[in-house]
């Protein structure tokens, strides 16, 4: 068994891999023998990630507020607290919150031999982001 102490502060999301602001908080980082790769994400309203893909699939709960999920060529899907959304290997798409409310996730992922999480394409356009349904909180 092994226990770490959270000393790891709350970092902002890179302006590369999302719109708007987001913060991560780092839940479990590949070491040793692991690849596993867990954090909260926390978006505030109208934040999302842009286009990407995991090597290995990815899968993200919602804990609280209400969020947008899409894949490449699919429709925009509203999320909410309880749900779970598995991403295949090498499934194109993006997840954030709605324009209205924050949304928060726990991502979980293995990473790849290499150490890779993701591979992070271009971001969502206002026009993509806009293709969501009504969202009634």
């Amino acid at each position: 068994m092994e226990i770490t102490r959270n000393g790891l502060e709350t970092g902002r999301g890179p302006s590369d891999w999302f719109t708007g602001t987001v913060y991560i908080d780092t839940v479990a980082a590949p070491a040793g023998s692991s690849h596993v790769s867990a954090s909260n994400v926390h978006f505030t309203p109208g934040a999302r990630t842009a286009w990407h893909t995991h090597p290995n699939g990815q899968t993200i709960w919602v804990t609280e507020g209400v969020g947008l999920c899409q894949q490449r060529g699919g429709r925009v899907e509203v999320i909410r607290p309880g749900d779970r959304v598995f991403f295949e290997p090498g499934e194109e798409h993006w997840h954030g919150a709605t324009a209205t409310r924050f949304m928060t996730h726990l991502a979980m992922l293995d990473v790849d031999d290499a150490g890779n999480a993701a591979a992070w394409g271009d971001h969502v356009t206002d026009e993509e982001y806009a293709a969501a349904p009504p969202v009634a909180d």
